[in-house]
């Protein structure tokens, strides 16, 4: 191709990081290995500010910086893939057009709202005062360029129509015929789009999937809900909301719905249930005793599957030298 274009597309959301000095010591039971039975639990810390957990799948999850970096570098193996094609690839990320970010707190809402002077001064908003990354526009795309970059004709995709040819990780990659063609050279299946997340994340057949540790931290929050422990903890709180005025709430992943705030998160109303709903969290020590069963399913989730996690971790350290070398 003789001409250049530009190609530019909106940044995929990378999961985030999602779940920081540790403030107590959580120890399985007898049963970890299996998962049987519910963990023993250390000290139980009273009322700790959510910047200050730290969780044992932390180590496994990727700082927002890390997540933008990589984004940025993914990025950047987009634009190279395009230019073989004679296109100018122009990836945009957050972090180019946000405002300077405050220190991270992964745990923020893990267990709903736990700030008083967040619940005081915004009630349920959580963007309130971050501002918001401005948003470029994105020129349409050539049909060229956007066939090269998704790896599929415009509307090829349509309602019934078979998925485009696409592979797992690069090694399989290499095997896989997209059946497509532009300016007489092959396209990768799936596209530049997704060469890019292949190249950085799943190079090879044992590539461990991206979101593995985020899956087992979901895994531990969800068996945490069970536990007797935190049942009782909830049932507390929820008895607290009911004396509050904010009655039939039994978790604090309700409140926003059951008091039907979704249109108005930061108004006088919200305000006023998002302070009964920190204050009730701490009359009970929601967040110290949630945090602590929450910290030994994680713990038994680690031990369960250390084998692909040291895989995953010496992965990701590959992946951190690649971006360094592409970046």
């Amino acid at each position: 191709m003789s001409a250049s274009r530009t190609a530019r597309r909106r940044r995929v959301p990378v999961p985030g990081a999602l779940l920081a000095a540790v403030l107590l010591a959580g120890c399985s039971d007898a049963g970890a290995g299996s998962g049987g039975g519910e963990p023993e639990l250390g000290a139980i810390a009273v009322n700790p500010a959510t910047a200050s957990l730290s969780l044992p799948m932390d180590a496994y999850m990727d700082t927002e910086a890390d997540a933008l970096r990589m984004g940025r570098v993914q990025e950047g193996l987009v634009a190279r893939c395009m230019a073989r094609y004679g296109f100018t690839y122009e990836g945009v990320t957050a972090v180019e057009h946000a405002p300077a970010a405050a220190a991270e707190d992964r745990h923020a809402y893990l267990f709903g709202l736990a700030d008083p002077a967040k619940a005081a001064a915004h009630g349920y908003d959580k963007t309130a005062g971050e501002g918001k990354p401005a948003k470029p526009p994105s020129p349409k795309l050539s049909d060229s360029a956007y066939t090269v970059l998704h790896g599929e004709t415009p509307g090829g995709g349509g309602q019934g129509a078979p998925p485009a040819p696409d592979a797992l990780n690069e090694e399989d990659a290499a095997r896989v015929d997209s059946g497509i063609e532009v300016g007489g050279r092959k396209v990768p299946a799936g596209g530049c789009g997704r060469e890019g997340y292949r190249r950085l994340y799943a190079p090879a057949k044992d590539s461990v999937d991206l979101l593995f540790a985020f899956g087992l931290a979901g895994e531990a929050h969800d068996r945490s809900k069970g536990d007797s422990r935190v049942v009782d903890v909830l049932r507390r709180w929820s008895a607290c909301m009911d004396k509050s005025g904010y009655t039939g709430i039994k978790t604090p992943y309700e409140v926003v719905e059951k008091l039907g705030l979704q249109s108005d998160l930061g108004g006088a109303k919200a305000v006023s249930a998002a302070k009964a709903d920190v204050t009730c969290k701490r009359e009970v020590n929601l967040v110290g005793i949630w945090y602590a069963v929450e910290k030994a399913y994680q713990q038994r989730l680690v031990e369960e599957n250390a084998e692909t996690l040291a895989l995953y971790e010496q992965q990701r350290d590959a992946r951190f030298k690649l971006a360094a070398s592409v970046g």
